[in-house]
């Protein structure tokens, strides 16, 4: 694996919230699996895709566009876990876990952003 990516915070974090996402997403419903839990799923791995482009992206114009995708992504995901407490598919415990994931996620993202702004 490329150690620079290995070494992005960012990226580190998001895999630990997508191992974490693929974990909660065991306890739904069987009905689920081709439902909102694959939703959930192609989200997360488009959102890493994303940040895999932006990271090795040379042109700020177009990690920008990679960085606003990937934050897409994060409300969409935010929605979903809504979604999946409201549906009794997690405990509040979960929702709480899995909510504070996602804003550590976006934080950074919002970082790297304005950090790609300033150039």
């Amino acid at each position: 694996m490329d150690t620079d990516l290995e070494n992005l915070l960012i990226y580190r974090n998001y895999v630990e919230l997508t191992y974490y996402s693929y974990q909660i997403t065991k306890k739904f419903p069987k009905t689920e699996i081709y439902g909102v839990e694959s939703d959930i799923k192609r989200i997360l791995n488009e959102g890493l895709e994303n940040i895999i482009l932006a990271q090795k992206s040379r042109d700020v114009k177009e990690r920008i566009q990679y960085l606003n995708k990937v934050d897409c992504k994060l409300k969409s995901l935010k929605f979903y876990v809504r979604l999946s407490y409201k549906s009794d598919y997690i405990t509040g415990h979960n929702y709480g876990a899995w909510s504070r994931k996602i804003a550590s996620v976006s934080n950074m993202t919002g970082g790297w952003l304005k950090a790609c702004l300033k150039h």
